[in-house]
C-alpha cells in the first residue's frame, strides 16, 4: 500500500482529527489525553496499515515461497529498512525487532553482558534511570559479580551531575546505561557528549530513547552509542513493537538471546548454528503486523517533521511548567528550562493518586504514581507524583483546562 501522505498542517490542533479515540467524551467532557509518556494515541493511517496487512497480506514471513509470504517478508523487512533510515543506523542489520525498549535493554543485559562482565567491573547508571534500564542490570550484576554504580542527580530540578561524570566513568567502567529523556522530570540528557566521553575509554554504551524517539530527531551515529532502544507505542506506532539498534560489530559478537524458529542457520541433534545478523535475535514468528503498523507511525511523524515535534512540546511544556509553577500548592520537578514535553507534579495534601483520580472525573487522563522510578521517588523524599505528558495533539488550551481542573481539586481538598 503506498505509505506516503501530504504534509499535515503545522495548525497542530487540525492534526487532532487524524486520531479516532480523541474525538470522544469521558464522564461528560471531552477528552483531554495528557498520558503520553505511558504510550500515544494511534492516527487513522496507522489503524489502516494494520487493517490492510490483516485483510490483505497476512502471513508468517521468511518462511513461504508463496505470493501473501512473499508480500509479508517484503513488508516486514522494509520496515527495519524503514528504522535503520528513521534512525540514522548504517544498514538495516543492525535492527533488532523486539517487543519494546524493557525486552530490547534485557537482550543487551543478558547477552552482552553475561559474555563481557566479570566480578569487580563496573555498570554505570543514572540516578534517574526508570526500572527498565535498572532492573536488568542489577540481575546481571548479581550473576557477574559486577559493581553498580549511578551518576548523581543535582536535587528536584532533575540535572545530571555531570562535574562528577570523570570519577564515575573510569578505566574499571565496562559499560555505561542512561535514559535519553526522563520520564519523570523531563530531563533531556546530553547522551552525545557522554557517549563520546566514554568512547574515549573503551566503555560500551546503552541509550535507553523510549521517550525521545518519537519526539526528535535521532541519529545513533551521532550519539555514538553501541546500543539504543526504543518502543512504537510511544510513537503512535502499535504496542508490543520495539527496535534495538546495535552496531554490527556488536551484535555479531552476541550469543542468542532466545532460541528456536528462524534464528538458527543449521540444526542437528548434537548442535545447531545461528543465523546472521539480525535474525539471530529474533526468535520465532515476529510481531509483523507491529513492524508494519511502526513503519507507518514513522512515516507519519516524519511528514510532520520530528524537529517541529520537538519544539511544539518543549513549547507546550514550558507553559504548562510556568502555569503550574505559579500555582499555590503545587511543586513541579525536573528543570525550569529546556525540559522535553511533560510536567511531573505534587500538590499540597493530595496524594497523587487521588489527585489523578479527580481529574479522570473531568475527562482529563493524567499518570499517577512513581513511573516505575521508585529509586528516584525515594531519592527525592517523596512516594508519588501526577504527570501530565504532551504529544503534537495537545494544545495550550488542554493545558488551561489541566489548571482549571487542579483549582477544582485544591477546592475539593480544602488545599
Amino acid at each position: 500500500m503506498n505509505r506516503l501522505v501530504e504534509k499535515p498542517s503545522r495548525k497542530w490542533s487540525a492534526l487532532r482529527a487524524d486520531f479516532p479515540v480523541l474525538r470522544q467524551k469521558v464522564h461528560g467532557h471531552p477528552l483531554v489525553y495528557f498520558d503520553n509518556a505511558a504510550t500515544s494515541q494511534k492516527p487513522r493511517m496507522v489503524i489502516d496499515a494494520l487493517r490492510h496487512y490483516y485483510e490483505h497480506d497476512n502471513s508468517n514471513v521468511h518462511r513461504g515461497i508463496h505470493e501473501l509470504s512473499n508480500r509479508a517478508t517484503a513488508a516486514y523487512e522494509g520496515a527495519r529498512s524503514r528504522v535503520a533510515q528513521f534512525i540514522h543506523a548504517r544498514e538495516p542489520a543492525e535492527i533488532v525487532f523486539t517487543r519494546g525498549t524493557t525486552e530490547g535493554i534485557n537482550l543487551v543485559a543478558h547477552s552482552w553482558g553475561t559474555e563481557h562482565l566479570k566480578p569487580g567491573d563496573r555498570i554505570l547508571l543514572t540516578q534517574m534511570e526508570h526500572h527498565s534500564n535498572l532492573v536488568p542490570w542489577q540481575l546481571l550484576a548479581q550473576r557477574t559479580g559486577a559493581q553498580l554504580l549511578y551518576l548523581p542527580i543535582t536535587g528536584r530540578d532533575g540535572l545530571l551531575d555531570l562535574s562528577q561524570l570523570d570519577s564515575y566513568l573510569t578505566q574499571g567502567t565496562k559499560v555505561l546505561a542512561m535514559t535519553h529523556i526522563s520520564n519523570t522530570l523531563g530531563t533531556v540528557n546530553p547522551v552525545a557528549e557522554i557517549c563520546g566521553r566514554a568512547r574515549e575509554l573503551g566503555v560500551t554504551t546503552l541509550i535507553d530513547a523510549a521517550q525521545s524517539a518519537g519526539h526528535l530527531c535521532l541519529d545513533v551515529q551521532a550519539i555514538g552509542c553501541d546500543f539504543l532502544a526504543f518502543s512504537g507505542h510511544k510513537l503512535c506506532g502499535p504496542t508490543g513493537i520495539g527496535v534495538l539498534y546495535g552496531r554490527r560489530e556488536r551484535l555479531e559478537a552476541m550469543p542468542p538471546y532466545q532460541t528456536g524458529g528462524d534464528m538458527i542457520a543449521s540444526v542437528d541433534y548434537d548442535h545447531s548454528t545461528w543465523n546472521q545478523l539480525p535474525h539471530k535475535f529474533e526468535a520465532g514468528t515476529p510481531h509483523i503486523a507491529g513492524a508494519i503498523g511502526l513503519h507507518a507511525a514513522m512515516d507519519y511523524l516524519d511528514a510532520i517533521g520530528r524537529n517541529d515535534i520537538f519544539k511544539h512540546d518543549q513549547e507546550l511544556a514550558g507553559y504548562a511548567y510556568d502555569r503550574l509553577s505559579s500555582m499555590k500548592g503545587i511543586q513541579v520537578l525536573g528543570p525550569s528550562t529546556g525540559r522535553a514535553g511533560l510536567v511531573s507534579f505534587l500538590m499540597e495534601s493530595v496524594h497523587a493518586h487521588d489527585l489523578v483520580t479527580v481529574a479522570d472525573q473531568f475527562g482529563l487522563a493524567l499518570r499517577g504514581g512513581h513511573h516505575c522510578n521508585q529509586p528516584l521517588m525515594k531519592l527525592l523524599g517523596i512516594e508519588a507524583t501526577a504527570r501530565a505528558s504532551f504529544y503534537f495533539y495537545n494544545t495550550k488550551v488542554e493545558v488551561d483546562r489541566l489548571v482549571d481542573v487542579l483549582g477544582e481539586i485544591r477546592k475539593l481538598f480544602g488545599s
